[in-house]
């Protein structure tokens, strides 16, 4: 069975040779006389073409999908300035034109040649000083700003395309677009001076078939001069009315095509859509017709008839607002349900925060800034100060409201497990007595929470009295920072993720690219490097010298592959930032390791390929506890920190052994001192 053809296939087929005729006949028409019924013909063809036009034009929703129009624009011109040398060959020859310029004059004068006259002059000059002018500086800008932003368009492009937004057919075909917008415009823009001319070569047309005419009618024809100049001004007026109108058709069309953004809908579309959306705009207007309907002098019905259709416009706007939008809620509502009904809603609750903050419903003043709360402020420096101090970038800290908790109580979570809680007293001021306060002070017996010290919640009426006294006297927003504070401290190895470490990787690279290119991941994985940051940020070690710690790694990556190994090397390269964190006067206290007791860990230690791990009996273990347990006191009691130096091989293996039972125990290896540092040993571990 034969496909079905478009009964317009053949004329497409041959549209080369139609159009290429046509363009000759034009030409021709400037020189061979055309008979008034063909001429009539020709007319109405024109104004219909002229229609057809401007109709196209409103219903098209981007300039580019009427880009013959700069083309058709030069042929419309053609044909009405041919139209125009036929009809006045014909009104000076044989003062007559055919029925359709004839019928055009009389009802357009009306039996008064001068009215008539006046209309026609009018409307030329409406044409050409209001439409044409303003198509054409349209035009000429818009060709000029297209030209302009070709460049940045290009960019963005090519932005897409290296990104794999879009694909190469995409790109290619995005750009012809922008090309063929920039050959449109600058058409446009030369097209819109054939309107110009056009509606110039009108008026000079009117002259002279109303100066011929009425000369051939007094010299060839004996006509009287009152009937010669009303027998040509009519069809004068008629034969510019005919070809005016298509011509003003056109203009408006050229005008409508350079000002139409690109849309999804047709002009009436948009025009009424961006009118009639905001309902308060037609109750204003209506109301202000109906204040000039009641001035006296002025017409009242006019006024408040359009008064009161614009008050029915913004009523029915109203409603039909109403109306969207609680079919809008119905919606919104209904797919929520169906969201809640789908399995792969679940998937959405396995979302974990990296940290929260829960807290009960008398804390949550202190976190309402309109109730004079700062803890989001504290929070932003704690943020900071974690960053300073540990190099570590703490994700948001998201805090909710629980009403499961006590009023004065918080939780603090990390990845939804909780690891720390207290209570605070609103209106309380927390006093803790740092062991030199002069005297007593009464308030509600509790503890610190962040270190486990004995305080007291008093009233704000003691605060001052206190501090007098010799109190440290804290704010409840000033105790619950410091608990997180610590708390992110604490866990900051747990809190520092594969993506952290990429986000803190990939911030040197921009400055440091060789040392990052170097070691990611021709030596080391973005998790290998997770795992020594870590390992420093469990014994409080700042990764904040990144540049540092890579280099090391980059150095040692080649020889070792364990991660506790590499952090030993890595705590080796940042000796002077350690020893300025743990040494006070140039001088270290602390307790030392026995020689033996070093020989006996480092023989127990067992290396697997999963890392490393320290097989000591457990008599030995049981000494060496009890051993540090006796002499930490001398460190504690002098008011030092519980410090034990080691040697760099049994350093990390003397740290596993003792973190379970002495979680803040600082152990060092004496390559990570300076060497100008003095070391005063206040006591040795032994078995």
């Amino acid at each position: 069975m034969a496909a079905q053809t478009s009964p317009f296939a053949s004329i497409l087929r041959y549209s080369d040779i139609l159009i290429a005729i046509a363009i000759v006949t034009i030409v021709v028409m400037l020189v061979i006389p055309v008979p008034p019924l063909l001429l009539d013909i020709l007319l109405t063809l024109n104004i219909t073409i002229a229609l057809i036009i401007i109709m196209v034009s409103i219903y098209n929703t981007e300039p580019l999908q009427f880009s013959v129009f700069p083309s058709l624009l030069l042929v419309t011109t053609l044909f009405r300035l041919a139209l125009n040398v036929s009809s006045t060959r014909l009104i000076l020859l044989d003062g007559y034109a055919g029925d359709v310029i004839l019928a055009f004059g009389n009802f357009v004068v009306g039996g008064n040649a001068l009215v008539g006259f006046i209309v026609f002059v009018i409307l030329i000059i409406i044409q050409f000083i209001v439409i044409t002018r303003g198509a054409e500086r349209v035009a000429e800008v818009a060709a000029r700003f297209t030209l302009d932003a070709m460049p940045g368009k290009q960019m963005s492009i090519d932005a897409d395309l290296n990104a794999g937004l879009i694909s190469d057919a995409d790109a290619r075909q995005r750009r012809r677009n922008i090309q063929r917008e920039a050959d449109f415009y600058g058409a446009m823009d030369g097209a819109s001076k054939f309107v110009k001319g056009d509606a110039i070569a009108a008026i000079i047309i009117i002259i002279i078939n109303i100066v011929g005419g009425f000369a051939v009618g007094m010299i060839q024809r004996n006509m009287e001069i009152t009937q010669a100049l009303s027998t040509y001004t009519l069809l004068t007026v008629g034969e510019g009315l005919v070809n005016q109108i298509p011509a003003l058709l056109i203009s408006t069309a050229t005008g409508i095509v350079v000002t139409r953004a690109a849309s999804d809908a047709n002009l009436g579309h948009d025009i009424v859509g961006q009118l009639l959306t905001n309902p308060r705009v037609f109750m204003i207007a209506a109301a202000v017709l109906l204040g000039l309907g009641m001035v006296p002098g002025l017409p009242g019905v006019p006024f408040i008839v359009l008064s009161v259709l614009a008050g029915t416009v913004a009523f029915l706007l109203r409603r039909t607002a109403a109306s969207e939008a609680a079919t809008e809620i119905t919606r919104r509502e209904e797919k929520e349900i169906e969201d809640v009904r789908k399995p792969e809603n679940v998937v959405s609750l396995l979302a974990v925060d990296p940290m929260e903050l829960e807290i009960g419903y008398s804390l949550i003043p202190m976190v309402d800034a309109t109730q004079g709360g700062d803890l989001l402020d504290r929070i932003v420096m704690i943020r900071r100060q974690c960053a300073l101090e540990l190099g570590l970038v703490v994700p948001t800290i998201r805090i909710r409201d629980n009403i499961q908790l006590k009023p004065n109580a918080y939780v603090i979570k990390l990845r939804g497990v909780e690891v720390a809680k207290g209570e605070l007293l609103p209106d309380h001021y927390m006093a803790m007595n740092p062991g030199t306060a002069a005297e007593e002070i009464s308030g509600v017996e509790t503890f610190e929470p962040a270190f486990g010290l004995p305080a007291l919640w008093i009233q704000e009426s003691e605060r001052e009295r206190a501090e007098l006294t010799g109190y440290t006297v804290v704010d409840p927003v000033s105790v619950l920072a410091t608990h997180l504070t610590e708390v992110i401290k604490a866990h900051a190895s747990e809190i520092i993720g594969r993506q952290e470490v990429q986000t803190l990787i990939d911030a040197i690279k921009q400055s440091n690219p060789a040392v990052v290119e170097e070691l990611v991941p021709n030596l080391m994985s973005v998790g290998d490097i997770q795992k020594v940051l870590a390992n420093l940020l469990r014994e409080r070690i700042s990764i904040r010298d990144m540049v540092t710690i890579l280099e090391t790694l980059a150095d040692f990556a080649p020889v070792t592959k364990d991660t506790e190994v590499l952090a030993e090397y890595v705590r080796h390269a940042l000796s002077r930032q350690i020893s300025r964190q743990y040494v006070f006067n140039n001088v270290l206290a602390c307790l030392t390791v026995d020689p033996q007791l070093e020989t006996a860990i480092n023989n127990a230690v067992q290396r697997t390929e999963h890392g490393s791990y320290v097989a000591l009996d457990p008599p030995t273990v049981q000494a060496l506890i009890a051993s540090l347990t006796n002499e930490l006191p001398k460190l504690t009691g002098l008011g030092y920190q519980p410090i034990v130096l080691a040697s760099p091989a049994t350093r990390l293996y003397f740290r596993k052994v003792t973190e379970r039972v002495a979680p803040n125990l600082i152990v060092l290896s004496y390559a990570e001192l300076d060497p100008k540092i003095e070391v005063q040993a206040l006591g040795m571990v032994k078995v």
